[in-house]
This record gives structure tokens, C-alpha cells and sequence, in this order.
């Protein structure tokens, strides 16, 4: 890992020119992304078994989760992978199964909490000594809470979270609309600036708001999900974003 005269460690070549970057929460700052899908299992599980027990495939947490409600709202990613599978759920139903999974999701996080990655840590610390400004994005109203627990709220400028982007009627990804509110409070416009994010709605919203550079999180590190990301838009995959320092050395 390359360090400035101070010891500190360098901005990873991939980021330098950028103005400011962005990051999304669940899977790329916290190790929350896995207890969003154990929450989407069970609510989904025992909707499909309500439906007709035997005639659906279980919910997977690593193929269903990436490709149908990572990065989305409750309620687009319940409607979403409910007919992925064939299903005509009504408005109710959609509710009902988002409202489980958010019941599901906040007692976990009540009774547990959750961490930070040391990699995302590092690279938030030395961005933050480089002067670099940092903004949070997240579909997920626990975002604050989240990043409250795990110890890095104060590393972040601005957090754009879902509560707010329902305050101001943002579409969710895979539109940009979110990411470029967050670019706006920075005061930086979006070909400066850098995305981070885990999710295919994610790195499609980054490529779509014509960031700078968009970096795709593949914590599951296996073939089909980098190319999955590469696909949808990254510029770069690394399955922690560690990576970034060792490929200076």
C-alpha cells in the first residue's frame, strides 16, 4: 500500500482526479446487504408457500437478492422479483410482503447491529485526509442508523437516504436521481465524481448519471456476478474495496 509523506495512505489511483465520491450503503459501507436478504428469504418464502406450497422455488439469497431488490426500494423490489416469478401480486400484497421484510430487517438490526467493512473504513479515512467529500446514498430509510452503528456516520458530508428521497420524490435506481442529489449537496457535478455501489440497479444509475467512474462492490467474488456488474456499467469490480490500495503496491 502506497503512503504520502505523512504516512497516510494515498488515494488509490482509480479515484484520483475525482472531485468527490460516492457511496452506497447496504454491502459497500456496512455488512448489512445480508441481513436485508435473510429479511427478503423469509418474507418471500412464506409468501410463496401461502400461494401454493411446493409450486415456487425458494428465494435465493444471492441470485434473487442481486438481480430483483438490491439497490430498490421495499416496494419496487417486492413487486419486482413477486412477477420475475410469474406472479400478479396485488397492490396489497406487495405491501404486505415489504412491510414483513421491513419488520424482519429492524428487529435484526435492533437486536445486532451492524459493521462497517475495514476496507470501506480505510478508504473512507484516507479520502477524508485528501480532502475528498464523501456522500452516502441509500434507498433504505435505516441508512443513518445504520451507519450511526456501525461507527462512520461523521466520515460522510451528506447522506442521502430513503426517507428523504420519498421527501423529494426521487426515483429509485436504477434512475441516478439519487446519486446526482447527492453529487448537488457536494457541490460537484457527476463526471467529477465517483460511485460506489454493490448492486446492478446501482451501477446502472452511476453509468446513467454519467459519473466519472463507476467502482462495482462484488462481495460474493465470483465470475458471473463481476461480469454481472461490468455489464450494468462498472468501469472497475473489486470484491472489497481493500483491493483498491493493494493494486498501487
Amino acid at each position: 500500500m502506497c503512503t504520502d509523506r505523512s504516512g497516510t495512505a494515498a488515494v488509490p489511483r482509480a479515484l484520483r482526479g475525482m472531485a468527490a465520491v460516492v457511496l452506497d450503503t447496504d454491502g459497500v459501507i456496512t455488512d448489512s446487504a445480508r441481513v436485508h436478504a435473510a429479511a427478503w428469504k423469509t418474507a418471500f418464502d412464506g409468501f410463496l408457500h401461502d400461494r401454493g406450497p411446493g409450486e415456487q422455488r425458494p428465494f435465493d439469497v444471492r441470485d434473487d437478492y442481486l438481480r430483483y431488490v438490491d439497490g430498490k426500494s421495499r416496494l419496487d423490489g417486492a413487486a419486482a422479483f413477486l412477477r420475475a416469478r410469474g406472479l400478479r401480486p396485488t397492490d396489497a400484497e406487495i405491501q404486505s410482503v415489504a412491510a414483513r421484510k421491513e419488520r424482519l430487517f429492524t428487529e435484526h438490526l435492533r437486536a445486532e447491529g451492524v459493521d462497517a467493512y475495514p476496507g470501506t473504513v480505510l478508504l473512507l479515512r484516507t479520502l477524508r485526509a485528501a480532502g475528498i467529500p464523501l456522500a452516502a446514498a441509500s434507498a433504505s430509510r435505516h441508512a443513518g442508523e445504520l451507519l450511526q452503528q456501525a461507527g462512520v456516520r461523521e466520515l460522510f458530508d451528506t447522506l442521502v437516504d430513503g426517507t428523504e428521497a420519498a421527501r423529494l420524490h426521487l426515483p429509485g435506481k436504477p434512475d441516478p436521481a439519487l446519486f446526482l442529489e447527492a453529487t448537488r449537496r457536494l457541490g460537484v457535478p457527476a463526471d467529477r465524481a465517483a460511485v460506489i455501489e454493490d448492486a446492478l440497479a446501482g451501477v446502472e444509475a452511476g453509468r446513467r448519471g454519467g459519473f466519472g467512474l463507476v467502482v462495482g462492490v462484488d462481495r460474493a467474488d465470483t465470475p458471473d456476478t463481476r461480469a454481472a456488474l461490468l455489464k450494468h456499467g462498472a468501469d472497475l469490480v473489486v470484491a472489497d474495496l481493500a483491493e483498491l490500495f493493494v493494486s498501487e503496491d
